[in-house]
């Protein structure tokens, strides 16, 4: 057995390490470390339950407000507050827009790098990649030789300047690249534009957030705005205007680019991919999305878990099902055991034992800061292909033809869903999804407005003076990387304990108490390597997943 690592893994958010041990260059074990503290529930102890948002979103700037989202829904719920239907559908659009933003910044300036080889792109035939273009992008402006020429011309002038940046320590060249030439050529034109798309569409977080990251518009019951239609700021008929357009391009640029470069790359890696990084096959989503009011409204992506990689099983999210154990982790409980708990009776003490690299005893001892949440005591993987095997299996029916219509394009089964190639294809649809449902949103809160329906928040429980002694509650929630969820304790108007379990947590998590691997560690076992020198394949199944660890830990500085 040989052991090697990746330490640390770039194109995330955040810090990670991750360790495999191959026999004959397929990995048969793996270790996935977060290597930094979360201590934001330690921040939050004690505070104005009201300001928790403020600092819960500040877990991370890339995922931006739905730590914020899952804060209030948390107080609503300790409290009972019931939001009026503007602020749902302006979280809704807030939500969505984030999705879409982050999910293409994902695909081409985070994971396309791990199936693109940029210095190959160098000797594409313009003409040939703009027929390419046409082919696969049909009714993009940018498909001409011109363009691409151009294009071509620009890599060259940043290759020949020897200041690579970030892309200097890349694989090019490594054997596992398998696109021609011109399909390398196309993701990068690709890869430029979407930088100067996303800077674009972000703008309707200013809007309705009056910034990104961390908009500063959220507040427990509802939202901070104004609505009129005629107001000299505020959302009014201006704005909607200016989101409107902006909803254009965003379907504009997910249909005929994304989606086609998905499943471009898609066909040219579907063997071995379709097979590979397969993860633990239990898939679990809270839901998001609600297109309705009232106690449990019900949302467009719904709640629910799929098991065994069935798709015709289907079962529900109990919220009293979830743990964290610490058996494997940097933590330890006040009891002194490190099994599991339930988060709202979670505790964040940290506890560094060690090992410093190589991790040389990582086999037996603690190896992470992350903690490991558990279903029921069952590995469960969240994301975009939970959400959507959750949908298929419920039975969502655009959720349905747009899975078997891709599926179909490409020759490939439900089973090839459960794998690299598959997230990755989750996550194209479900930004296609949402680009095609956000004009919905958009037009319910127009005719609110228009119709003089301007109701934004429900302050009725606002002071202190109105709320119980003692409440507890939890704001469940769908970032773009998978499902999350804050819990909160308030006594005495303060919030008494806090507690956050986001996605990378799920996905990321070390090994449990039973030793049972966490969904990285399983989906990398089995991946081949072909030169494990350079091993890029690790690489492809852990960004498939879209790490985040900024939001899984944060910086500790022992003694102070």
């Amino acid at each position: 057995m040989t052991r090697i690592a990746i330490d640390p893994v770039t194109r995330i958010e955040g810090h990670l390490r991750i360790e495999v041990e191959h026999d004959s260059d397929v990995v048969q074990d793996a270790w996935s470390t977060g290597t930094m503290f979360r201590g934001i529930e330690q921040i939050l102890a004690g505070r104005d339950p009201r300001q928790a948002w403020v600092f819960a979103q500040r877990a991370c700037g890339v995922c931006t407000h739905v730590h914020a989202l899952a804060s209030v829904r948390a107080v609503e719920n300790a409290l009972g507050i019931a939001i009026p239907p503007n602020a749902r559908i302006i979280r809704n659009l807030m939500s969505g827009v984030q999705f879409v933003h982050d999910h293409v910044i994902h695909f081409y300036h985070l994971h396309a790098l791990d199936w693109v080889d940029i210095v190959a792109a160098l000797s594409a035939d313009p003409a040939a990649t703009a027929s390419l273009c046409q082919a696969t992008n049909p009714g993009w402006a940018n498909s001409s030789t011109a363009y691409f020429t151009e294009v071509r011309t620009r890599l060259q002038a940043f290759v020949d300047s020897g200041q690579l940046g970030p892309f200097a320590a890349g694989y090019w060249g490594h054997p596992a690249y398998q696109l021609p030439a011109e399909a390398n050529l196309l993701l990068v034109a690709h890869y430029l534009e979407a930088l100067e798309w996303q800077r674009e569409i972000i703008k309707i977080h200013a809007i309705l957030g009056g910034k990104n990251p961390h908009p500063q518009t959220y507040t427990v019951g509802g939202m901070a705005l104004t609505l009129a239609p005629d107001a000299p700021s505020g959302v009014n008929t201006t704005a909607l205007g200016t989101i409107g357009t902006l909803l254009t391009s965003i379907q504009n640029f997910v249909s005929t680019v994304l989606v086609g470069d998905v499943k471009l790359l898609a066909r040219y890696y579907q063997i071995p991919w379709t097979t590979l990084g397969a993860g633990p096959g239990n898939l679990l989503s809270y839901g998001e999305f609600p297109e309705a009011d009232g106690a449990s409204p019900a949302p467009f992506l719904p709640a629910g878990r799929v098991t065994g990689r069935d798709l015709g099983s289907l079962g529900p999210v109990d919220q009293a099902a979830i743990a964290e154990t610490v058996a494997r982790s940097w933590y330890t409980y006040s009891s002194g055991d490190s099994g599991a708990r339930h988060p709202s009776a979670g505790e964040t003490t940290p506890t560094y034992t060690g090992p410093q690299p190589p991790y040389d005893n990582i086999t037996t001892t603690k190896y992470s800061w992350l903690k490991a949440p558990r279903y029921d005591g069952a590995v469960y993987e969240v994301g975009p292909l939970a959400r959507l095997g959750v949908a298929y299996a419920v039975g969502v029916a655009p959720v349905r033809q747009a899975v078997d219509a891709f599926l179909s394009d490409l020759g490939l089964g439900q089973a090839a869903l459960f794998s690299t190639i598959g997230r990755l294809a989750a996550r194209a649809l479900e930004t296609q999804l949402l680009a095609d449902r956000l004009p919905t949103w958009l037009a319910a809160l127009r005719t609110n407005i228009t119709g003089g329906d301007l109701r934004i928040a429900d302050t009725t429980r606002w002071s202190p003076d109105t709320w119980p002694a003692t409440a507890s509650g939890w704001g469940p929630t769908e970032a773009p990387r998978g499902g999350l969820g804050h819990w909160i304790a308030i006594a005495g108007g303060s919030i008494a304990n806090y507690q956050m379990v986001v996605p990378s947590t799920w996905n990321g998590s070390p090994r449990d108490a039973a030793g049972a691997l966490g969904p990285w560690e399983q989906a990398l076992v089995g991946t081949p390597l072909v030169d494990p020198t350079r091993p890029v394949e690790v690489l492809r199944t852990v960004h498939s997943f879209d790490p985040c660890m900024a939001c899984a830990v944060h910086v500790h500085r022992p003694g102070s």
